[in-house]
């Protein structure tokens, strides 16, 4: 079991751009870290070549990263309030200031719900998000 490829590239090449069903924590969790040390990697090359070149043109590369990634990332933090139960129109409370990404953040940890919901089957019983 390859852990890239089951929660970070299954997001990238099935996943894009799918709001529908749900997706379970670990899969959402994987996701965002795989996510980080991709964005850490990058920022950490880009600032080696950019200082020994003296030029900030390869920080360009994060730029495309994160627009490249904002998508499915968005797609799949709903997918994750779809496990819980939860309106994809949730992720909107991450605009309050301050408290709003915190209780986004509440939510994505929360457990699925044990069975079937409105979203689709539960992802822990062997189903596809």
């Amino acid at each position: 079991m390859n852990l890239f490829e089951d929660y970070f590239l299954n997001v990238i090449k099935q996943h894009y751009v799918d709001f529908a069903g749900r997706a379970s924590r670990s899969q959402f969790w994987y996701f965002t870290l795989f996510s980080f040390l991709i964005s850490l990697a990058i920022s950490v090359v880009t600032g080696i070549i950019g200082s020994v070149l003296n030029t900030g043109i390869f920080s360009l590369l994060g730029v495309l990263y994160s627009l490249a990634i904002i998508v499915p990332s968005v797609c799949l933090g709903i997918r994750r309030l779809h496990d819980t139960g939860k309106s994809g129109w949730w992720y909107l409370i991450s605009l309050v200031p301050f408290v709003g990404f915190i209780i986004l953040i509440v939510f994505w940890v929360m457990d699925s719900e044990a069975d079937r919901n409105q979203y689709g089957p539960n992802p822990k019983r062997g189903a596809v998000a």
